[in-house]
């Protein structure tokens, strides 16, 4: 269906390499820029890491795994839950800083998100849903802090 998901905790398979969890992802066999050989272009520390044990892997390099897993798949649409969950600052840094190249590659990414300046800085436009439902969106450049606070705590 072209869509793939980056989900929270990551959930890569532990007893899989580096390699073998991203291999996973190209089972659709969807047609795409998306191959080893790009992963390891956006995230060369993979790799290098590429035949240790996923387990073996910091959270960074863990996250890294699970996007490059996605991807693999050639989404058109990469759905991506927490991703600097428990990740150090420079990680973060460098997770969203790939963000705009798979976008440039034409894949639409959904972000759900705790660190919201973050998602912000990556979005082109965002949602904030309060017992499901949308209680405010609007184009990331248009956002009114106040707004989100409001949407977000119901007030």
């Amino acid at each position: 269906m072209g869509i793939a998901m980056v989900p929270e905790g990551r959930k890569l398979f532990p007893s899989l390499s580096v390699e073998e969890n991203l291999l996973l992802g190209s089972h659709s066999q969807r047609t795409g820029p998306w191959n080893l050989d790009r992963i390891y272009k956006l995230f060369p520390r993979l790799h290098e890491l590429r035949r240790l044990p996923a387990t073996d892997l910091s959270g960074g390099q863990q996250q890294m795994t699970a996007i490059g897993r996605a991807l693999m798949s050639n989404p058109r649409l990469l759905l991506c839950d927490e991703l600097s969950l428990g990740l150090a600052p420079v990680v973060i840094r460098d997770i969203y800083d790939c963000l705009g190249t798979i976008v440039a590659e034409g894949t639409t990414i959904v972000i759900v998100e705790q660190d919201i300046n973050r998602a912000l800085g990556a979005s082109g436009r965002f949602y904030c849903f309060q017992e499901g439902r949308v209680a405010l969106t609007a184009p990331t450049k248009d956002f009114d802090r106040s707004a989100i606070t409001a949407a977000y705590f119901g007030l």
